[in-house]
Order: C-alpha cells, then structure tokens, then sequence
C-alpha cells in the first residue's frame, strides 16, 4: 500500500498557513509533506509565493513529517551550488527526514532574473549537470566544477546531514522519465500513469520510489468548490507546453476562459463523496505508487483535513 502524504501549495497561502496546515496534515494522519517552490502563482487570484525554504525550516521545528520539495527547479533563477546548501540545511534540520524533488522549471519562475529561458532539451541537460554538483557537494567535500552549464570553485557545504539527500526527479515525458531512471534516487509525476511507472522502472529505477500528487477541493456544496477550484486553479487544466513556457501569471489569466466549469467538473474532485476522493487516490496505488500525496484548494482547510482524518485515510489504510 502506498504511503500518502499532504502537499504544501505555497502558490495559495501565507507562510503561518502553510506551517499550520503541516500541522494539522499530522494530527490528521497524513505520513509525510511535499511543498511548492515557486517565485510566482499561477495567478494574481492565488495570490501568494513565499521563499520556500525559510518555511520549510518553521515547518521543521513544527511537525516531524518528512518534508520534500515538490519541485525544485536549481538551473536557471538559483545555483545548484546554492539549492545544494538550502537543501543540506533542510536535511540537518528535519534529522534526515528531506528529499530534494526537482524538475526542469517553468519559465513562470525561472525566467524573474533576466536569463534565456532554454528549450526543453537543454533544460534537461542542465538539470543532469545540476544534480552532478549537488551530490558531490552533498559529501561535504570542497569541490570545484567547470562544465557546460556551471562553474563552482572551491565550493563546500559545512553543515551537511549523515547521509546525503536524495534527490528525486520530477518526469512528463519520456525524457525527464529517462533521466530519472538514470540518475535519480526516485519518480515524481502527477498523473496515475502506469505506463509511466513501468518505463521508470524498467529504465533503471527498479526499487526507487515512485511518488504522484493530486488536487481536490472538499467542501459540502460541489457547485461551489467547481467554482473555487475554477478561480484559483484553473491552469492546472491548460493543454500542452504552456505551464512551460508562459512568463508571468496574467499570461495565464489570459487563458482562464478556455477552462469552463464542466471542465474542472470532470477533471477534478470536487464536493465531499467520499468514494470519489478514495477512487482518485487508489488510483495512484493501481499504477505502482509508492507514495500519494493530496492538496486541498481553497480555503477550507479544516473541513479537508478532518473530511479525510475520518473518512477518507481510514479507508486507504490496509
């Protein structure tokens, strides 16, 4: 049975709501965090972004839930050798219980300093470049790196956890599948693809965790969470590269009229029928997951939590 977890979306909530919702994923029973790196929201009516890392240390002194970034994109708007230290820190502070979660980026994010934003390819090579330098900074050793994307001199992280951190890779296509087979220490994709799983697994990730995510919207009346999930995460349900590409959150605003509401109707989970909220996440575990994670949108985060500590887990449990 998988393991499910809670996913943190600093897109949509202040940093005190953040930890406070970490909390009360725990006492609902949830077993571990992912949490959102992101400079910008998708837009303006989500309306927040904090620096994920200083909430993942307050999330660390408030919970003893594992915590993963879900992801991280440490190629264009910081270092690796910089996300390599903010990682380390993470892993010293939660006692071991981090995991690096990255991926290629969204220009949404990466673009804010000015730099090309590369196509897909070269965003991939990047990364592997990336990853490279931040596990061998991981041991603690000084380093220097003078490759194709990067140069480090004379780098070294002092304060570094007793194992390294595992970094997980985030994958929609059969490249990024393929590069974290090769060299990541998990699978990170948010569709319950088993085809997907096989070709990870048999392209060199046999035996490394495979983790999925998934957003809902609990709430008594369904009409009213379509229609919340409709203002706040529309984007979710945009076709294509465009989540890729597009620059700025008013880009995406742009497009809100192509989502309608029957759209978010039959693509996500709305209302409170538990079935439908165990059949979503079951189908995650009928793919080959390892572990699950769920994010409520909106503001009913009470509701949520104590909708599946009663309801929802109790009946995923084996």
């Amino acid at each position: 049975m998988p393991e499910y977890g809670y996913f943190l979306a600093c897109e949509e909530f202040r940093p005190a709501e953040l930890v406070e919702q970490a909390r009360m994923a725990e006492q609902a029973g949830f077993q571990s965090l992912w949490i959102s790196d992101h400079y910008h929201p998708w837009n303006d009516a989500q309306g927040e972004s904090p620096f994920v890392w200083s909430v993942i240390g307050a999330i660390s002194e408030a919970v003893s839930l594992p915590v993963e970034t879900a992801v991280t994109c440490p190629t264009v708007r910081i270092h690796p050798a910089v996300v390599a230290q903010a990682a380390a820190t993470s892993a010293v502070m939660t006692n071991g219980r981090f995991r690096l979660g990255v991926g290629s980026g969204e220009a949404l994010n990466e673009h804010v300093l000015g730099h090309v934003w590369p196509p897909a390819s070269v965003r991939l090579e990047m990364l592997e470049e990336a990853i490279l330098i931040m596990r061998r900074l991981f041991t603690g050793e000084e380093i220097s790196h003078y490759g194709s994307h990067y140069r480090v001199e004379n780098a070294r992280l002092y304060t570094v956890p007793a194992e390294p951190v595992q970094i997980d890779i985030s994958g929609f296509g059969p490249a990024a599948t393929a590069l974290a087979a090769r060299v990541g220490d998990g699978f990170i994709t948010m569709m319950p693809d088993e085809e997907m799983v096989t070709r990870f697994r048999k392209g060199g990730g046999h035996g490394k965790p495979v983790m999925g995510g998934t957003k809902v919207c609990y709430g008594t009346d369904r009409d009213e969470a379509v229609r919340t999930v409709r203002r706040l995460w529309s984007n979710q349900l945009l076709p294509g590269e465009m989540a890729q590409i597009l620059p700025s959150p008013r880009h995406f605003e742009q497009l809100e009229p192509l989502v309608t509401e029957q759209m978010v109707s039959e693509n996500t989970v709305c209302g409170d029928d538990v079935d439908e909220h165990v059949a979503e996440l079951s189908a995650f575990a009928e793919a080959g997951f390892d572990r699950v994670y769920v994010s409520q949108i909106g503001p009913d985060q009470r509701g949520f939590f104590d909708f599946y500590r009663t309801k929802v887990l109790p009946q995923l449990q084996p």
